[in-house]
């Protein structure tokens, strides 16, 4: 079977790290037996974009073609303008950057099926072209259309509903954004696919009874973790302000912030507020697998995010063997299961999080025990090889069709 994948999100030498979660599944699916081309349309960055900001010279430094682990990558420029405007045109003006290379790779490559990754742009782009190669197309949503796209304008709404209407097939990344359009005529088409973890990532020495033995309980330092883009949604200063009051009982508490963005001055004017200085770190963007291995180093892991389509890096510390909390009706609540295998709480409820936090730094053996649980729960559900096998039974059904 040969896929074709359409996804802006894709590693680059712009960003190693963006949709770092779609190139997994891809090389799963590869592993697995299924050939596949990555198309990743890049923005053009003519003059004088390219003079007047970093982030769009930068993209200039992309290049047209490379090689990821086996899999070719194309980055075909497509008409992008700053800050949004026009996106509702975006999915034709991508279309129109990527029909040449398209047409080029099908010579050589004739695909059986397109993916595409986000609806609008990809997901428009490929419903245009797939009018030539009349292929089963599927567009999986990890959040963006039903959390951003849908709700910007009455143009953008009509675009992303225009994709919809006519794809075969809609995998969501959880229940969560299947949920948020139960009412509409497309319903029916939706499958709900979690995104995964590599097994390699998954700390299965924790699981193991002696575990509590051979590695000490630590109790000199009480030692928090989150890590997103810093954006106002993530609900980093609602983690500020519990462990502002939590301070008050545990001198001894520590909380690191990995990651970057526009919201990093609001907070860093919130722990001078708070009197957090000495308690609060930012570490930067990192590599992922430096993430990864840093995650085995804290005791509880928070990020009480309230827009999240299904959040990978909660799945990622739950395979660290932390304790991880979320909130309630958002995409990991597909995973989590409160008190279990991590906790969720009420959206903006400080006094909650300041509860389950108080109860995980009290129970040290509890904090074991849940994220042994996490670990479980991962293993058997939330890999790539579980998402890919999924996938690949959903390509085989629309193939046959």
């Amino acid at each position: 079977m040969k896929v074709l994948i359409i996804s802006h999100m894709y590693p680059s030498t712009f960003n190693s790290m963006a949709g770092i979660f779609v190139h997994q599944q891809v090389k799963t699916l590869k592993e697995k037996g299924i050939e596949v081309k990555v198309i990743s349309p890049v923005p053009l960055a003519p003059f004088p974009l390219n003079l007047i900001s970093k982030k769009w010279a930068r993209y200039r430094e992309i290049p047209y073609k490379t090689n990821i682990e086996g899999i070719d990558v194309y980055y075909p420029r497509y008409l992008e303008f700053p800050k949004g405007i026009m996106f509702h045109r975006s999915g034709f003006f991508m279309a129109k950057g990527i029909k040449r290379i398209i047409n080029k790779v099908y010579k050589e490559f004739k695909f059986d099926l397109i993916h595409s990754h986000v609806a609008v742009p990809d997901g428009y782009a490929g419903m245009i072209l797939n009018k030539e190669f009349k292929v089963p197309h599927v567009v999986t949503i990890h959040g963006q259309d039903f959390q951003n796209t849908i709700s910007r304008n009455i143009n953008c709404k009509k675009a992303l509903f225009n994709v919809l209407n006519h794809i075969d097939k809609i995998i969501t990344v959880s229940n969560k954004l299947k949920n948020v359009v139960k009412d509409e005529n497309f319903y029916n088409k939706i499958e709900v696919v979690n995104n995964g973890i590599d097994k390699d990532y998954i700390s299965v020495d924790k699981i193991q009874e002696n575990y509590i033995e051979k590695n000490r309980i630590n109790k000199n330092l009480i030692k928090i973790l989150s890590v997103s883009n810093l954006k106002e949604t993530k609900g980093i200063h609602i983690n500020l302000k519990a462990i502002a009051k939590l301070k008050e009982i545990y001198s001894n508490i520590s909380y690191d912030i990995i990651g970057d963005g526009e919201y990093r001055g609001k907070l860093e004017e919130l722990i001078k507020e708070l009197g957090l200085e000495d308690n609060v770190s930012f570490l930067g963007k990192l590599e992922h697998k430096e993430v990864i291995d840093i995650m085995k180093q804290y005791d509880i892991f928070s990020l009480p995010s309230y827009k999240e389509g299904f959040g990978m890096v909660y799945i990622e510390a739950m395979a660290q063997g932390i304790p991880v909390i979320g909130v309630k009706g958002e995409g990991i609540e597909d995973a989590i299961e409160n008190g279990v295998n991590g906790f969720l709480v009420e959206r903006k409820n400080i006094e909650e999080l300041v509860k389950i936090m108080k109860f995980l730094i009290e129970n040290p053996h509890k904090r074991i025990d849940i994220g042994k649980c996490a670990i479980e729960t991962v293993l058997n559900k939330f890999t790539w090889n579980v998402n890919a096998d999924k996938m690949i039974s959903i390509y085989n059904e629309m193939i046959l069709k």
